[in-house]
């Protein structure tokens, strides 16, 4: 998959802004002969396929038609949404080649040439920006297309068909009005069908919609084709900002700089009977990736009744009994566009009185099983190399693959079945809107999305949900579409289900059968849905996978290690892959029930000596921790961060005490009072301003080095124990965390040199030391600080916190949505590094601290360990290894490889 950039300030007004001003000499609009796949970044990548496709199949297969740029774009939005210098001159020669090449002009009043108006940025956005159909359609020329045809029905549902989307999509008619207008007709004439409206009905909702329109807009439907044109496109543009688009990009980290072009192609029809159609056609099952093609299509229909779910649709499968010669020709197109472009292609075509029409083609969003499936099969056949398959791979899906399916032995009752539209299983509450999904998201409660059908709106709602199900559409539709690309299961086309919006109830046979807030539980692999609380069990890796990861492996210089403070967690990694533990934080060991009286007891005395009895008893158990973590490692390398937290952390809340205090002052219980009065003192003498940036990390050891010693005792005294029961003893990291003076490190390494030495172990040979880089400080004198240390561990999170400014609990729930809404960040720093600013303190302090130490050895064990955008930063930094959370292990496998392969 394309790799973006890293996390960077980004604002949509500013960066437009930065780009050169459009002079009317630019080129803007380039005809489809003209343009090439190699021109993805100017003419989006619809344009771009669009003219690769003409090229390769001929003007005879792929209906005519010019691009505008994504330059023109930013343009207009730099300039206040005002069409740049010189493009209405541009697209008005465009215009006139393509009707010369046609041989019609646009709203002709005897043969009028139609064009459609689509989007096209250069990653695709399923429905999350506008298209127009039918454009140059008006009262007279429609009149003209019913004649030229011989088919008037036609021309008036090709001509409610614009006023509709016209409507709704360049003026903001809202579409419900629109659908009422609809419903109102078929209900007059006693009928279910679009298709089964007669010319004079369509000729009917024609009028209603203008009426709306003139109501909507105070202006009569414009019947002027440039006009009409000209609109369109700049609602196109228009749609690059919508909120749906933001939203979209923000989720799928797309700048918002990069702007959409505007297609303008010559329409074919795919609603002009029975021997017409439009449909949407996958090289490759879609779903699980296998060699077959499959897709969905529609007899007499537009290309929108196929993607929208408004209409349920044929498997591609039944058109080889309807059009039997359409269907061989369309596998035989499906087989050369796959091998042209060397990955899994998502076409859109569209029949017009049996002959076949391609209006365009990318790579296919796949989901991460199908994504491995074809992977694999792709090298099989010869089509690609192991690291070009890796390459197609989104590194970030994988994680869909490692999540709870239903347990095939459950016996459970099917409500009904639909479309197995995305895979995965997921339970949740029902909720009818997606706002209320984001707002269950935000309680943390787990909700299903429960829609008739699911238009571009929802995508929040996608994206806070843990699955979706409809009632209406299939594989193609907006709901499938979009939960593929987010990983979300989804089971679509549940026709039994009657969806009520108004009364938030489901029903089958005017039943009622779900609530809102009722458990649903879908299964977006076989499609089935329950309201019975099925058990999900964990994946099991599939041989495709363990493939496509054997392949990473070979390809791979980075290390793969694991953030786990517990057995179990370590084990789970190593069942990943993981190739040791890059972070194990002792302070979580401290924290169960059974630990916390005794760290207070230490924490809490008054003398050394009674600091070291407390800590005495700690000893024990967490040397027995450390030996199971080192047993689930065995032979592998094992980080071990000393005591980090400051120890507040570990007492009560201040005001927590105080009411405890009160309620035995109440009682009269004497004991109690003392007892917690002496915990309050000693709560307020450890209060803090700043807890983060005070008594913490090596500053703790520093100032009570007794509880260092315990965990170094322990440390030693586990490698011992289980290197004399096993004989696989781990290799030994003892990290110091949060080092800003050379001075400190070197403090906590004779500290560390010390207690190893009387437990009999020896620094290189039994064990290292190193530290956390974490300050800003340590990153520019890490020449200095290498001087002590073995070992370098970034921890990006603090260091991210440290460098901005920002404290990740505050900013996360309370600042960060509004600097994404407002344009400042494109994403959150601490999801993906700020490669500017952050990156270049990571890439100083591992260039100073090896131009020390040439055998530095460097890692990182943020979170950042596990995205595929900071991984690449970290491969091309020269970084021996990234550690990740056990669940993350296999994606970073893979974003390891295609870092490798990218930079090769």
């Amino acid at each position: 998959m394309p790799r973006r950039a890293a996390a960077s300030p980004r604002g949509a007004v500013g960066n437009i802004a930065r780009v050169a001003t459009t002079a009317s000499t630019t080129k803007l609009v380039y005809d489809f002969a003209e343009g090439s796949r190699e021109m993805r970044d100017l003419l989006g990548g619809k344009g771009a396929n669009v003219a690769e496709m003409t090229r390769l199949l001929g003007a005879d297969l792929v209906p005519a038609g010019f691009t505008i740029t994504t330059e023109a774009c930013v343009a207009y939005m730099r300039a206040d949404r005002t069409p740049p210098p010189g493009l209405d001159d541009q697209v008005g020669a465009a215009l006139a080649a393509l009707e010369a090449r046609a041989g019609k002009r646009l709203g002709d009043p005897d043969d009028p040439l139609l064009v459609s108006v689509r989007s096209g940025a250069r990653e695709s956005m399923p429905g999350m920006m506008d298209t127009v159909l039918n454009l140059g359609l008006n009262d007279a020329s429609v009149e003209g297309l019913g004649r030229m045809t011989g088919n008037p029905r036609f021309a008036w549902d090709s001509y409610r068909r614009f006023v509709q989307m016209f409507a709704n999509v360049v003026r903001g008619l809202p579409g419900e009005r629109l659908e009422d207008e609809i419903a109102a007709v078929k209900a007059d004439r006693g009928v279910t069908l679009d298709t089964e409206l007669d010319t004079e009905a369509l000729v009917e909702l024609t009028v209603r919609f203008r009426a709306l329109f003139a109501e909507h807009t105070g202006e009569p439907f414009p019947q002027e084709p440039r006009e009409q044109l000209t609109q369109s496109i700049n609602a196109v543009f228009d749609s690059w900002m919508g909120d749906r688009a933001v939203h979209y990009r923000r989720i799928n980290r797309i700048p918002d700089d990069w702007g959409t072009a505007v297609n303008v192609q010559q329409m074919v029809f795919g609603n002009k009977g029975e021997t017409s159609g439009s449909g949407v056609a996958f090289t490759r099952d879609e779903i699980t990736g296998a060699p077959e093609p499959s897709g969905d299509f529609l007899v007499n229909a537009q290309g929108e009744d196929v993607v929208s779910g408004v209409r349920n649709t044929q498997d591609i499968a039944d058109l080889a009994r309807i059009m039997p010669d359409v269907h061989a020709h369309l596998l035989e197109i499906l087989r050369t566009l796959e091998g042209h472009y060397r990955d899994m292609q998502d076409v859109e075509f569209t029949i017009e009185d049996g002959r076949l029409f391609m209006l365009q083609t990318r790579a296919a969003k796949r989901p991460a099983q199908a994504a491995v499936r074809f992977a694999v099969d792709a090298v099989g056949e010869g089509l690609l190399t192991p690291g070009q398959a890796l390459a197609t791979i989104d590194a970030e899906k994988l994680d869909a693959l490692l999540h709870p399916t239903f347990d095939p032995t459950a016996d459970y009752t099917v409500l009904t079945k639909g479309v197995n539209a995305s895979p995965g299983a997921a339970k949740g509450a029902v909720v009818f809107t997606a706002a209320d999904a984001v707002a269950a998201d935000e309680d943390g409660r787990d909700v299903v999305l429960v829609r008739p059908f699911t238009e571009a709106e929802d995508v929040a709602g996608f994206h806070a949900a843990r699955g979706i199900l409809t009632s209406e559409g299939g594989k193609a539709s907006h709901a499938a579409l979009v939960a593929r690309g987010m990983g979300r299961p989804c089971v679509c086309g549940a026709s039994d289900l009657e969806i009520d919006l108004r009364d938030r109830e489901v029903r089958i046979d005017g039943e009622v059968v779900l609530r809102e807030g009722d458990l649903v539980v879908i299964d977006g692999t076989s499609g089935a849905v329950t309201t019975e609380d099925v058990q999900l069990v964990e994946p099991q890796m599939g041989e495709d996978f363990e493939q496509v990861l054997r392949w990473a492996d070979d390809l791979r210089t980075l290390g793969i290690r694991t953030n786990a403070d517990t057995p179990e967690d370590a084990a789970k990694a190593r069942a990943f892959g993981a190739e040791g533990i890059g972070l194990c934080r002792t302070e979580h060991m401290f924290m169960a029930a059974d630990r916390v009286p005794k760290m207070r007891a230490m924490i809490l005395a008054d003398t050394l000596e009674e600091r070291v009895a407390s800590l005495a008893e700690l000893q024990p158990l967490q040397q027995a921790d450390f030996e199971g973590i080192f047993e689930a490692m065995a032979g592998l390398t094992i980080t071990i961060r000393l005591l980090d937290p400051p120890l507040h952390e570990f007492l009560p809340d201040r005001e927590q005490v105080h009411a405890q205090l009160d309620e035995a002052r109440t009682r009269g219980d004497d004991t109690a009072v003392v007892a917690l009065e002496r915990t309050l003192d000693r709560v307020h003498a450890l209060a803090e301003t700043n807890p983060m940036l005070g008594t913490r990390g090596c500053r703790l050891g520093l100032l009570y080095p007794e509880i260092y010693e315990m965990q170094v005792r322990a440390i030693c005294r586990a490698a011992t124990a289980v290197r004399e029961r096993s004989g696989a003893p781990p290799h030994l990291e003892i990290m110091i965390p949060l080092v800003a003076y050379e001075g400190e490190l070197e403090v906590m390494e004779q500290l560390v040199e010390r207690v190893g030495q009387e437990e009999g172990l020896a620094r290189g040979r039994d064990f290292t030391v190193g530290t956390m880089i974490e300050l800003p400080r340590a990153c520019l004198q890490a020449d200095r600080i290498a001087m002590h240390a073995d070992f370098f561990s970034f921890g990006t999170n603090d260091l991210t916190q440290t460098a901005i400014g920002f404290s990740r609990d505050d900013i996360e729930g309370k600042i960060l949505a509004k600097y994404i809404d407002r344009k400042v960040l494109d994403r959150s720093p601490f999801e993906t590094l700020d490669v500017p600013g952050v990156g270049q303190l990571v890439r100083m302090g591992a260039w100073l601290g090896r131009k020390t130490r040439g055998d530095l050895k460097i890692g990182v064990c943020g979170e950042h360990g596990g995205d595929p955008d900071s991984i690449a930063f970290f491969h091309t930094s020269g970084f021996d290894y990234v550690s990740c959370s056990p669940y993350r292990v296999p994606v970073a496998r893979v974003a390891a490889a295609q870092a490798a392969v990218s930079s090769s």
